[in-house]
This record gives structure tokens, sequence and C-alpha cells, in this order.
């Protein structure tokens, strides 16, 4: 199958890893941010992580770099716009971009006013392409827990107009979800949909606890229910879905080859399961890649194709109207 010409939707996309080197640069040049090269293959080799990544934690050093720009409201937008234009060009038709806007008030916005110049790129390339996105607000379990109040509190208004769910992210410990109930229930209270990022790191009980303490709908990552049962059940019963992200999960060791990836045994299964990129610069991955990795490389067919799509639809945070529009694409 050409994955390249199917249409796909992306559930788990990180927004700054997925910028373009080239727009770090400009960036830079416009708004005179000091940044260790100006030429485009040092920038890329800072930003692209090794596919020898040892650990999550090293993976993660690649955000610092587009952290350094993304600080001002015309940035943001852009890249925003940006990513929705790459994900259009191969053939995406419904992204939820996720970011956690408290990494972008250093130089002085506050985070309503991040996460509208986030908004306001994706709306921009929704007028230009056939392509529809909306936003999750992503929490740091590296912050204070009270800094998830600023976040929930702050896109709380723009609910249903394009902000549609809350999100944990960052270095996963164990037991963290007890940690941050309160936050995620009032999110849920106001209206946020919820997906935690959780069983990408080796703690398939963090999965079990982020579906029954924090009621989550899907789970980003969540690989390592194949090593605890009672999270993989939960997940089975509850119908939760997995975002999966193949080539991330294998640069952070979250698998030792793809060979093990367990996506067509979850599928299999009957567990609901999405392909998506996660970082698409970091990885140096777009998700027709990721789809002939997977789907050719375990010689799936079209049938597949067509079971993750529509899971993939009915597990998204997006609107009756645009689902049924998604459901047109392939019916």
């Amino acid at each position: 199958m050409n994955f390249k010409n199917l249409p796909k939707i992306e559930l788990h996309c990180h927004l700054d890893g997925s910028v373009r080197p080239s727009t770090i640069i400009d960036l830079a040049n416009k708004n005179n941010i000091d940044i260790p090269s100006k030429d485009l293959e040092e920038i890329k080799s800072m930003m692209v992580a090794p596919k020898d990544c040892k650990s999550l934690d090293e993976y993660l050093k690649r955000f610092k770099l587009p952290g350094l720009i993304m600080q001002d409201k015309e940035s943001l937008d852009r890249i925003a716009f940006e990513l929705m234009e790459d994900a259009f060009n191969e053939n995406v038709v419904y992204m939820e971009i996720r970011f956690a806007p408290l990494l972008h008030i250093n130089k002085g916005l506050n985070t309503k006013e991040v996460i509208e110049s986030v908004l306001n790129g994706i709306k921009r390339a929704e007028e230009k392409y056939d392509i529809k996105g909306n936003l999750i607000l992503s929490c740091m379990r590296t912050m204070d827990v009270e800094s998830s109040y600023d976040v929930i509190e702050a896109g709380k208004e723009f609910l249903n107009k394009g902000v549609v769910a809350i999100d944990l992210c960052s270095s996963e410990n164990e037991r963290f979800s007890k940690k941050f109930e309160e936050p995620i229930a009032l999110a849920r209270k106001y209206g946020y949909r919820v997906t935690i990022h959780a069983g990408e790191t080796g703690i398939g009980e963090n999965v079990l606890e982020a579906v029954e303490i924090l009621k989550a709908e899907r789970i980003g990552h969540g690989v390592f229910i194949k090593d605890c049962k009672k999270a993989y059940d939960v997940v089975k019963q509850n119908n939760v879905t997995l975002e999966m992200c193949p080539t991330s999960n294998l640069q952070t060791k979250a698998i030792k080859d793809i060979v093990n990836y367990p996506l067509k045994d979850f599928h299999k299964d009957g567990i609901k399961v999405s392909l998506n990129t996660d970082n698409r610069t970091v990885s140096d991955i777009d998700l027709s890649n990721e789809y002939d990795i997977i789907l050719n490389g375990f010689n799936m067919n079209e049938r597949d194709y067509k079971i993750i799509y529509l899971n993939s639809v009915e597990a998204s945070f997006a609107d009756e109207n645009t689902k049924n529009k998604l459901r047109d694409y392939i019916n």
C-alpha cells in the first residue's frame, strides 16, 4: 500500500518536536535570538534524536532549541501553521496537536496568549488547506502540580473553539497519577477530554492508574501494558485507545527493535490502536513512514488500515460533524 496517498489521522503529535529546522534559523534571525549555529545541517543534528538514543530523557533534550524560539505570538502561530501544512502535504486529514503552554511564557507571554497564538496558526491552516486540527494542552509532570491549574484555567475559554483535551507529559516516574488527580478531575468537570502519556518507559502500572484514577480515554504510547496484565485488561475492557508511536518508541528504548513492537498483537486482540509520529522532527519521520514501517513491515493489509483509521476517528476528540466527514474519506 502507498500510504502517502491514503487519508490519515494523527492523534499524538508534539508541536515543539515537529518544528522545521529552517524555521528555527529564520526566526532566530528575525528576532535576534542567539542559537548555536546558523548552518541548516548543524541545526538539524541538534533537533533530530540519534537512532541509538539511550533513553527517553536523552530524546527529550532535542526540545531545547525549539524552546528558545517559541516564545512570541508570531513564532507560535507560524510553527503551528507549518506543522498543519506538513501534515496536509502527506494527506493527513485530521490531527490533534499537543504542547505544554508553560514552556512558552519565558519572554512575557501569558498562558492564554500562548494557547491563542497556536490556535491562530491551526485556524489559518484550516482556511488554506483541507485539513482539520484541534489542540491538546499538556501539563508537565516535571513541574509543580499547582502549575497545571494555570494551564487548565487558561485553556477553559477555548474549549470547543479548538482546545479539546488535557494531557500529562515529560519524564515518566512511577505512580504519578495520584499526584495529579485533583487538577485532572477539575479539567474533566470543565469539559476537557483526557489523554495521558503512560507506559512509555517500562511502567505498565502507570497505564492502569491513568485509566482508573485520571479516567484517561486515551493513552499516549502504552507500550508496557504488554508486561502488566491488569493494565492490559483495563485498556481492553474500557475501549481505551493507545496512541502508538513506533519510531519514537524505538529511539527511547521502549522497545529493543521494531520486530518486537506490540502494535499488531494489540490490534489482533481487539485493543484499539492509532498510529502516530510523536515528534516529526525529533524522530525525523512522517505518518506515511510510520504506516509503512508497521503495516507493510508486519504484513498487515487494507482491512487493518481501515480499522486503525476508523478507530482513530472514533477515538478523536473531534465533534460529530468532523467525524462524519472523516469517515466519508474511506467509506
